[in-house]
């Protein structure tokens, strides 16, 4: 069964540990180039047609940043 997934991430409470980054594995996250108010470079979504909803990113976050959202295609 095939999923389709995608992420929301509170750009202003990320700190850009970037272990969602290392644990993704379709490399569908990246940081972001900006930097949130408190200045460090947030998650995002770079290729949404490649992620899988797997919840990776949202397991290892350690301040609990990132909803996944995921619907079975």
């Amino acid at each position: 069964m095939a999923m389709k997934g995608t992420i929301v991430a509170d750009k202003e409470r990320c700190k850009g540990c970037g272990l969602c980054v290392a644990n993704c594995p379709t490399k569908s996250i990246e940081l972001a180039k900006e930097v949130n108010g408190r200045g460090y470079h947030f998650v995002t979504l770079v290729n949404p047609d490649t992620c899988v909803g797997c919840t990776n990113c949202a397991t290892m976050c350690p301040d609990s940043v990132i909803t996944v959202y995921r619907v079975k295609i």
